[in-house]
């Protein structure tokens, strides 16, 4: 092992709420709309800034909306952030945890968040599938190598 890999260090000192959201614009119509068959939208984004030389936020920002025969049952949005500490790793190993790694500790909160005020909003639990976040950010590393414009994620 060398020197400088001995002196990376990688800690999650918070992780929080920032925002969140829960909407059920159709309520209480929407629970008299025959059988519960929505059409289910998930977006993820993620955002980061410097907080100072080795600490990062991390955003990780997760939009659900559900509508059942074209009326919108609901709509819920989580900020789920997190302040990491980075230090001793080289310019692209924090831009990959930034992108990928952070997000993917910050998702399960995300979705424990999201299943908890869906229930709340009396519609039947959602449980989010798990979301390979290294894949999205590679995809999203290539997208910018060949010039392409950003694009949300959708799912």
């Amino acid at each position: 092992m060398s020197e400088e890999q001995s002196q990376q260090q990688f800690t999650i000192q918070k992780i929080y709420v920032k925002d969140i959201s829960f909407e059920s614009p159709n309520a209480p119509g929407v629970f008299q709309n025959g059988e519960w068959k929505p059409e289910v939208n998930v977006q993820l984004n993620t955002d980061s800034q410097v907080l100072s030389d080795a600490l990062h936020e991390v955003t990780l920002t997760v939009t659900v909306t559900a509508k059942q025969k074209d009326s919108t049952a609901f709509l819920v949005e989580v900020k789920q952030s997190g302040i990491f500490q980075m230090s001793g790793f080289e310019e692209d190993q924090i831009n990959g945890m930034l992108g990928a790694y952070c997000p993917e500790v910050l998702f399960p909160y995300a979705r424990e968040a999201i299943s908890d005020m869906v229930t709340k909003g009396g519609f039947p639990q959602m449980l989010l599938s798990p979301v390979n976040f290294n894949a999205l950010y590679m995809q999203q590393q290539q997208q910018q190598a060949e010039g392409q414009p950003e694009t949300e994620t959708a799912h």
